[in-house]
């Protein structure tokens, strides 16, 4: 059985910071693409070209790009604010294109994103940032 699962580019500081974010207050597990080799039950999950964005995994679901990070968001704050929000949003037929949109504008500029929020990625950490 799959535990809720985030795969993510951690070679990112923007993703790494957003990775983070949803370790230190969620029960989701966290995967970066350099851990990868070591989950060999998700990486048989992904898409071919998986390195285009992030994921989420779940037992019976892939969800990718906007929508995994829109199901993240939906599991840290199942029936508060922004997890009443995002189920609403979902009865519009327009929602996953101006979501998959977003996510799109944001991770083609994560270099700029990356400088308001960022964290020393996993893949470039050196033992003094362990």
């Amino acid at each position: 059985m799959i535990e809720p699962t985030l795969v993510y580019d951690d070679d990112c500081g923007f993703c790494t910071w957003w990775a983070d974010y949803f370790d230190d207050r969620t029960a989701i597990r966290i995967v970066g693409f350099s851990d990868l080799p070591d989950h060999p039950d998700l990486q048989e999950r992904l898409p071919e070209h998986y390195e285009e964005c992030s994921h989420f995994l779940t037992e019976g679901a892939r969800y990718s790009c906007g929508a995994s990070i829109e199901e993240a968001l939906r599991r840290y704050d199942e029936n508060g604010p922004v997890g009443n929000t995002i189920e609403f949003l979902r009865n519009f037929e327009d929602y996953g294109q101006i979501r998959e949109w977003g996510y799109r504008q944001v991770a083609d500029n994560r270099d700029k994103w990356g400088q308001v929020m960022s964290k020393t990625p996993p893949a470039r950490q050196t033992a003094d940032d362990r």
